[in-house]
């Protein structure tokens, strides 16, 4: 499939014809009869109240939960108070934890039917969330024009689709970046190159170790995007077409190997570094945030957009470079994603103000000035170019990353995941770290997460 090439003031359209290009699956699963029924009603019982807030002249306030840094915090409650001023009478409750506690936090409010009206929402959880008809399906409010997404390719819209309905829209895209401590390895002579071979990066793990004593954080239990990409340069992903683990012991044995190579040679950061930050976090992430090279990372398994916050969070004095992370097939295993999703939970009395929020968050240049990409690209093409001048070092840097770098070697990105992806992610969590503490080799590691993933997927099918 051709790969466009973005270039100076057409980097919004070009963007979003980049991610076309590397990144167009949708993962679309259809609901039965009886969810989407049970949907409708609902929407219309929404909206009802809705329309009868409007009428009274009752002031709405609108929770919105999103995950990340403080730096996505600060900006995202600039750009919401700037919807408030606009909009005389919606107020919002803005609430914000890290990735982990985020999931766990929205698992437990979507159980008790206590969801935020406005949910930041990932590709890896939508399909769960759908098929527990825990979302509202937006493609009526874009039919309407209240969404508006006349500016935002076609490809991109999709990203958010599962069956006929529009549950999430994408308000960025981003790619799988290696942040690393440059300064740190300038100093030391270690030279950092674009599709590191697994190999190359483990050389320079090793060479980092012997020569700094600072370690390597292997992405431990912060989601598996790493695990799949991995996976991905053997032709094979963590979730499979029919609904089972997607790839063979080998493959899965060799990814687990990464941590008992690790530790045995003595590069691996101890996970009793975790014990005391909150993963996922760029301000504690081990690259930026320690006492000690031994409790430090030279680099982070992050995505672009974390970019900002990391260099942000950096000490004084460290620059934070850029790379991709490494596989042996760097084709097959790279892609363009959507970096997140704003959607609608069931649980929302005002839907209708919800969806004009997200219109906002698509569209308006005054609040994409507020946010300057922090969650990926800007989706809208004609927002993008309005930013462009304005972005700072650090994200003209990602443009440049993934113009330049991901574009010309990436393929699409996996499917989305299936209903009962979060126990399997913890079921991977609990292994590495049993892999860490040395309880457990990385061929009782494949085997366990291939016996108990393909039970829990079974269960949920």
């Amino acid at each position: 499939m051709k790969k466009t090439r973005w270039i100076g003031a057409l980097l919004a359209a070009s963007m979003v014809l980049g991610v076309t290009a590397c990144g167009s699956e949708s993962g679309q699963s259809s609901t039965s009869s009886q969810e989407s029924s049970q949907t409708e009603s609902t929407k219309q019982e929404q909206t009802a109240a809705s329309e009868q807030g409007e009428s009274s002249g009752e002031a709405v306030e609108l929770t919105v939960t999103w995950w990340g840094s403080q730096t996505r915090a600060d900006l995202t409650q600039e750009a919401l108070a700037l919807y408030e001023e606009q909009n005389p009478g919606i107020t919002f409750d803005g609430q914000f934890l890290s990735g982990s506690d985020y999931w766990n936090k929205l698992a437990t409010s979507a159980a008790g039917h206590t969801m935020a009206d406005i949910v930041q929402m990932d590709k890896a959880y939508i399909q769960q969330y759908v098929d527990n008809n825990m979302l509202v399906d937006l493609q009526p409010y874009v039919d309407s024009g209240v969404i508006d997404l006349s500016n935002v390719d076609p490809t991109v819209q999709e990203f958010g689709r599962v069956g006929d309905g529009l549950y999430a829209i994408c308000i960025g895209v981003n790619a799988p970046a290696l942040l690393y401590n440059k300064t740190l390895l300038e100093e030391n002579g270690i030279e950092i190159k674009n599709y590191m071979t697994m190999d190359e990066f483990l050389d320079v793990c090793r060479e980092v170790y012997e020569k700094t004593g600072y370690k390597t954080n292997l992405q431990y239990n912060n989601g598996t995007s790493f695990m799949d990409y991995f996976l991905r340069a053997s032709g094979e992903t963590l979730f499979g077409e029919d609904g089972q683990i997607g790839a063979g012991k080998e493959t899965i044995e060799a990814y687990f190997d990464l941590y008992v190579t690790g530790k045995e040679e003595g590069w691996l950061i101890d996970p009793s570094v975790f014990a005391e930050v909150s993963i996922g976090q760029p301000e504690q992430e081990p690259l930026v945030y320690g006492s000690s090279p031994d409790r430090m990372s030279w680099c982070a398994f992050y995505f672009s957009n974390n970019m900002t916050a990391t260099v942000n969070a950096a000490p004084e004095g460290m620059e934070i470079g850029i790379t991709t992370w490494p596989s042996n097939d760097i084709q097959k295993s790279n892609y363009l994603k959507p970096a997140m999703f704003f959607s609608i939970s069931v649980d929302s009395e005002h839907p209708d103000e919800a969806a004009e929020v997200i219109n906002y968050w698509t569209n308006s240049v005054e609040c994409n000035e507020i946010l300057l990409g922090e969650r990926g690209v800007p989706v809208a093409s004609n927002v993008a170019e309005a930013i462009t001048p304005l972005m700072s070092e650090a994200e003209q840097t990602v443009v440049s990353f993934i113009n330049d770098v991901v574009t010309p070697q990436c393929s699409d990105v996996s499917p989305a995941s299936p209903n009962g992806a979060t126990e399997v992610y913890d079921v991977v969590y609990k292994l590495e770290e049993a892999i860490c503490y040395g309880e457990m080799t990385a061929a009782e590691a494949a085997d366990q997460l291939l016996t108990e993933g393909n039970e829990i997927l079974s269960n949920k099918q």
